[in-house]
């Protein structure tokens, strides 16, 4: 198991799959550090603010849970809030499966557990053919470690540093200009910024629900809209 994961590291793609990750690093680190200030700041421990870092390695799902936790929402209204906005992974894991679905599900699940958006647009560049190949995992990995480190690191910092942090630097203006950096550079084609927008007005719209429900509203209309925009008015690819 040693060698493997030695020659896991020293591989060329490793190395490639982390480097192209460097350049957002920023931005998902000030997200780290805005959502580990803000767990502690909405009433958890640190120790189950540490759990919720490790465990739920999301970041659009804790931030949009810990409003509701603060306000004591039902149980029911959370998980659906969650499963609403991780509802994306159900797409890239039907991708990726593509690629990994040979391996055993031990690895299958742990390859799972470092998924995020990112990740999945670099590799889906670096590997356009839908089919297992050498270097996917070792590039997956680079990828994945280098993401992991830049959300965990600041994450803890700020879970840990919260208490020193006053309440009115706006911590949540900030984490919002996180979350729209990286949201920005995911709209790469006509489609995605369609969907965005209608999450926006919806978003808006239905701002006076209870219990925050217009983040399911949003959700549930852009994910609509895509699926019709896919359907009645598809992409044209250039063929160069």
């Amino acid at each position: 198991m040693n060698r493997e994961v030695a020659a896991l590291w020293r591989h060329p793609e490793f190395r490639k799959g982390s480097r192209e990750m460097m350049s957002i690093g920023l931005g998902i680190s000030a997200w780290g550090l805005v959502t580990g200030v803000a767990m502690v700041k909405s009433g958890l421990s640190v120790p189950l603010a540490l759990l919720m870092s490790l465990v739920v390695f999301a970041g659009s799902s804790q931030l949009a849970a810990l409003p509701l936790i603060a306000s004591g929402a039902p149980l029911w209204v959370l998980w659906a809030t969650a499963f609403c906005v991780n509802l994306r992974f159900v797409i890239f894991s039907a991708q990726w499966r593509m690629y990994f679905g040979h391996l055993p599900r031990l690895q299958r699940l742990s390859l799972a557990y470092f998924a995020a958006d990112l990740n999945y647009v670099a590799f889906m560049r670096r590997y356009p053919e839908p089919k297992p190949g050498p270097g996917q995992i070792p590039y997956y990995a680079g990828g994945a470690a280098w993401t992991w480190a830049s959300w965990q690191v600041p994450s803890i910092i700020g879970i840990l540093a919260a208490d020193r942090v006053p309440t009115e630097w706006g911590l949540g203006f900030a984490g919002v200009l996180a979350l729209l950096g990286l949201a920005f550079s995911l709209l790469k084609d006509r489609n995605a910024w369609v969907s965005g927008a209608v999450a926006s007005c919806a978003a808006v719209a239905a701002y006076g629900l209870p219990l925050r429900l217009n983040i399911l509203v949003a959700i549930s209309v852009a994910v609509a809209a895509g699926l019709l925009m896919e359907h009645w008015l598809p992409e044209r690819k250039v063929h160069e």
